[in-house]
Parts: C-alpha cells; sequence; structure tokens
C-alpha cells in the first residue's frame, strides 16, 4: 500500500486537485489499483451540484489518469527526471452516478508503451458497480524540456 505522501511525490497535484488517495496495489509496467474517498467537502460539490451532489464524470476520468500517472512513474527509472501530460482521452462512458460517501477504486491497465507514449485502459469502480472507464494516453517528458511557468 502506498500512501498519500508517497504519491505525492509521484504527482505533481495537491489539494483540492489531487484525486488519488491510496494506492492498494502497483506492479510496475502492468496495472495500478488506487483509492478516492469521495466525501461531501469536495469543492467540486459547491457547484455540481448543490442540491443533488455528483462528482462530475471528468474529474473521474482525471482521478483514473492520475492513477496511470502513479502506475507510470511507478514505472520507469528516475521519475523526479519526468514529467507526464494527458494526451487523450477515448471510449470514456459513464455508468453510475458518484456521490458523496463513495469509494472509488481506480484500475488501471497498462496495455502499450511507444517510446515517450504510454496507453492504457481505466475503470472505476464503486463497490462493484462499474462507475466509469476510458483509455488513457499519455505522453512522458522530461523535466527539462519544460519551459518555466510564466509568473
Amino acid at each position: 500500500m502506498i500512501p498519500t505522501e508517497r504519491i505525492m511525490r509521484f504527482l505533481p497535484h495537491r489539494f483540492p486537485f489531487l484525486l488519488v488517495d491510496r494506492v492498494l496495489d502497483l506492479v510496475p509496467g502492468q496495472t495500478v489499483v488506487a483509492i478516492k474517498n469521495v466525501t461531501c467537502n469536495e469543492q467540486f460539490f459547491q457547484g455540481h451540484f448543490p442540491e443533488w451532489k455528483i462528482m462530475p464524470g471528468v474529474l473521474i476520468i482525471e482521478a483514473l489518469a492520475q492513477a496511470g500517472a502513479v502506475l507510470l512513474f511507478g514505472s520507469i527509472p528516475d521519475p523526479e527526471t519526468k514529467f507526464v501530460l494527458l494526451s487523450k482521452i477515448e471510449k470514456a462512458k459513464f455508468k453510475r452516478m458518484v456521490i458523496p460517501g463513495d469509494q472509488l477504486r481506480l484500475e488501471v491497465l497498462l496495455t502499450r508503451v511507444k517510446g515517450r507514449i504510454w496507453q492504457m485502459k481505466g475503470k472505476a469502480y464503486v463497490e462493484s458497480d462499474l462507475a466509469a472507464e476510458g483509455e488513457i494516453t499519455a505522453t512522458v517528458l522530461d523535466v527539462a524540456e519544460l519551459k518555466p511557468p510564466v509568473t
């Protein structure tokens, strides 16, 4: 199991946009299983929707992409010298609403690596119910390639 503090070494995301709370299983080069605990205190519930709180589907896909980034960083040498960009989402489907109190189980399978391009399939579950799924493509860059942020 990988706790939040270690996940934050892999991912640049921080509150309120860090959407992986814990990694239950990581098999480098193959798969990752992670958890996102969905609480009533999530900032996105303030506007989506105040009377009927539903986690936006795009954020479920983002949680899968972040879990995929953990898989990627856990599979490469010198991950601190790399930066991962989400390149493409395909075949995204939403099957079940995700509401406060739900625990999302994020399962991501690595399907192909070609140079800097990593392709994965992700599924998000609440208990045994499929909530969302999609195909994720990420591009791995060297940190040295990044332009400094504009201040």
